[in-house]
């Protein structure tokens, strides 16, 4: 059975580029336009996986994973932020709010799936 992947970013061609990288390495994934719809998406369907990009409209990428490490089934989930953010300061609020890595934009495809081979296989 294929690793499912939620990806959360309110760049339509972020998405795609992350989908379309992960989907040709196999992985299943679901698409969230920004922090509440991934939320929403979260809460509907089982993940190994959530990529976040901290900047976007309605919720951001650090107080969605403050949410969804509330929640029972994520709170031992990898959650990779993917950003144009790269700040130290940045990292520490993200690491303080939960996220397991950082992957800072424009990322490279190759670089992405070990990322994601090392912490879901």
């Amino acid at each position: 059975m294929a690793k499912t992947i939620l990806t959360v970013d309110d760049s339509a061609s972020i998405r795609q580029m992350v989908s379309f990288t992960l989907k040709d390495a196999g992985y299943q994934v679901t698409e969230a336009v920004d922090g509440m719809d991934g939320l929403d998406k979260a809460k509907a369907g089982r993940f190994n996986l959530i990529f976040t990009d901290q900047n976007m409209p309605r919720m951001d990428g650090l107080t969605l994973i403050k949410q969804l490490r509330s929640l029972a089934p994520y709170t031992s989930i990898p959650i990779l932020m993917l950003t144009t953010e790269s700040s130290d300061a940045m990292k520490s609020q993200g690491r303080a709010a939960g996220a397991t890595g950082w992957l800072v934009k424009p990322f490279d495809p190759q670089k992405l799936l070990e990322v994601v081979r090392k912490v879901i296989g």
